[in-house]
């Protein structure tokens, strides 16, 4: 047996590498319920097989190993997770209906930044970190076959050598030089700008706090003041989105002026600067529930609004309160 495994227990040479590899699974499969299940997977396989472990490579590089042949075998049957924006053209801000939910399982998701970033990172990783989690550039990577995907990962973002990924996924430096070379043509071609959560840039600070100070008040004229001429406006599990200050005002105006009298509560999800958005309550007290807002932020305003509906298992992961007094 390995030394590693000596004088503690088991779990506590594991347990300091589950943030990164929840953000690597995360990465993997677009998913932060996935990427949880995936690493716990992990876990046990490493738990069963500890004794096997040698220490011929890191342990590290071990979990990693079973982390990605996890990862691939989740993907073998998998449907490849997309954003609204991905499934067909824009809809109007007039629609009365904004379709059928759809499956968890074909979306991609948030995840809070606490569960991917390692704690302690300096704040340069941390902004490195946020970059690699971002909601456009997961669902771009979701366009990669999965082995593409883990080497694209692991080189670009883990900054693995082609030895060692070649090591990992047990093919050659060449193979893994020519999926790279595929895999970054294929991001090449999508649009994954956004600008991460930067809590100590003043700019965006303001560019936040009119946010919350315009949506609670409902004043839509303000709203339309921060928001990009193309910005783009989604809500999954619904299919319904919308491009561009007139839709989107048109659809809070109407369909969506439910959300009048809202309370924000800021978190951070995907590197990204997020809110739970609380209505109203039916009951004529207090506020619950209804989305996790993921904004995205470009050149000094906000490019894109994502209204993740599932707050049964997304507020609990994030930490929010189930309902504002």
């Amino acid at each position: 047996m390995s030394d590693v495994a000596t004088g503690t227990s088991i779990e506590s040479h594991l347990e300091p590498y589950r943030s990164e590899l929840t953000g690597y699974c995360y990465r993997m499969l677009g998913s932060a319920f996935e990427a949880e299940d995936a690493v716990q997977d992990t876990f046990v396989r490493a738990w069963r097989n500890f004794e096997r472990f040698e220490g011929r490579s890191a342990l590290r590089t071990w979990l990693y190993r079973i982390a990605t042949n996890v990862c691939l075998t989740m993907l073998t049957s998998a449907q490849r997770r997309v954003r609204p924006m991905d499934l067909g053209p824009a809809g109007s801000g007039d629609a009365t209906h904004a379709g059928e939910p759809r499956p968890d399982e074909i979306w991609v998701g948030p995840v809070p930044d606490s569960r991917v970033l390692p704690e302690g990172s300096d704040p340069a990783e941390v902004i490195a970190g946020r970059e690699s989690v971002r909601l456009a550039f997961v669902a771009a990577l979701q366009h990669l076959p999965p082995r593409q995907r883990s080497v694209l990962i692991l080189r670009e973002v883990l900054a693995w050598s082609a030895q060692e990924v070649a090591d990992l996924l047990g093919t050659t430096v060449a193979s893994v030089n020519s999926a790279l070379q595929r895999a970054r043509a294929t991001l090449a071609a999508a649009d994954t700008t956004a600008d991460v959560y930067r809590p100590l840039d003043e700019e965006q600070k303001a560019l936040l706090a009119r946010y919350v100070k315009a949506f609670e008040a409902y004043d839509l004229t303000a709203l339309t003041t921060l928001l990009h001429e193309d910005a783009t406006l989604s809500m999954p599990p619904l299919p319904l989105w919308m491009r561009g200050h007139d839709d989107i005002l048109t659809w809070m105006g109407g369909t969506g002026c439910g959300c009048r009298g809202s309370r924000l509560v800021p978190v951070v999800a995907s590197g990204l600067p997020a809110f739970g958005q609380y209505r109203p309550s039916l009951s004529g007290s207090g506020h619950d529930p209804w989305a996790l807002i993921v904004l995205e932020i470009s050149g000094g305003r906000i490019a894109g609004v994502n209204n993740f509906l599932d707050t049964a298992r997304l507020f609990p992961l994030f930490g929010l309160p189930g309902r504002l007094e």
